[in-house]
């Protein structure tokens, strides 16, 4: 079987300009008669070039999901970063191997990935596991300080402030805040950063928020659950901003059937710009957070650092933008 040592021979030229010609490298630069040359050779010769074992190997990415199915399905936006993540795997040939964080041995199915994608958020334990596994890893949704570890987020900061800001120039003083409560680990609290600008932001401007807070899970049926509280309330806020769609439909849902009217009696925002936000009555206003963007990013870059052996670990939020529908109007006294 002919080698590149016996074209470099018959050609007269180094073993490694042979390589750098077979393998079009860019940045040779030769004779025109001397790459000839080599590739005369390598036909008379009957060369036959190797496929590397990377490259019958298929790259093989390994994708955590902190979250259910069930989950998944009731509140869009994972499920938005996850088809972002598969799209890209598809259009690159790359093996998917996807695991529920809840399921009985999900370490070891990761094990042999050349790439993990944590998409939510986890402990410091279960952080500290999957560098154990795997050095090539990037966080979705989650910012981890302590690693030298790439993670991707929302710019949740600068959006809640455009929709309080929003609100704010509409004449709203009363503005209450919708959330959910998440875990990790062993039931450890997370601390929403839409709340911990809200609250921020309230106190800035010196305006009561502690009586305007609700705060259940991520699924319309606890924003229908929220809703009828702030519809029974003597004292309701102008607006609410709700952090996610799914909490602002069920919000909506109980105002309806409270007589009250969206924006007339209420102004309400959501956050995550689902499909569902454009086709309820009135079409609900909400913040566009990108999360199919996240998701094809998040892959994109695990793919690259490994084709490319980059190190270098990143750390960027993902700017979110307000979209202005029909759910707010200015405020007027009553």
């Amino acid at each position: 079987m002919t080698t590149i040592k016996d074209i470099a021979r018959w050609a007269n030229v180094s073993p490694a300009t042979v390589s750098r010609i077979l393998n079009d490298d860019p940045t040779l630069n030769v004779l025109p008669e001397t790459k000839e040359r080599v590739l005369r050779a390598a036909k008379e010769l009957h060369y036959t070039k190797k496929k590397s074992a990377r490259l019958k190997k298929s790259f093989q990415l390994g994708l955590v999901l902190w979250f259910s199915a069930e989950d998944e399905m009731k509140d869009s936006y994972y499920l938005s970063a996850r088809k972002g993540i598969e799209d890209f795997c598809i259009s690159q040939s790359i093996e998917l191997v996807r695991v529920f964080r809840n399921d009985s041995n999900y370490l070891d199915m990761l094990r042999g990935c050349d790439g993990i994608i944590c998409l939510g958020k986890f402990a410091q334990e279960e952080v500290k596991s999957f560098i154990e596994i795997c050095s090539n890893i990037v966080f979705l949704d989650m910012k981890v300080e302590h690693y030298n570890i790439t993670s991707l987020t929302m710019d949740f900061k600068q959006a809640v402030r455009d929709v309080l800001d929003y609100l704010y120039h509409l004449g709203h003083r009363k503005i209450g805040f919708m959330g959910g409560k998440e875990y990790v680990g062993n039931h450890e609290l997370l601390v929403d950063p839409r709340l911990e600008e809200y609250i921020a932001y309230m106190k800035e401007k010196d305006l009561p928020y502690e009586k305007y807070l609700y705060e259940g899970n991520f699924n319309t049926f606890s924003g229908y659950e929220m809703g009828k509280v702030i519809a029974g309330s003597d004292e309701r806020p102008s607006a609410i901003f709700a952090a996610s769609d799914a909490l602002a439909v069920g919000a909506l849902k109980a105002f309806k059937e409270a007589d009250m009217e969206v924006p007339e009696d209420i102004s309400l925002v959501g956050f995550n710009n689902t499909e569902l936000s454009e086709y309820t009555v009135p079409a609900l206003t909400t913040v566009n957070a990108p999360a199919y963007d996240m998701g094809q990013h998040g892959a994109n870059l695990i793919y690259a650092a490994s084709n490319l052996s980059i190190r270098t670990p990143l750390k960027a939020e993902i700017p979110c933008n307000l979209i202005v529908r029909e759910s707010c109007m200015e405020y007027t006294e009553k």
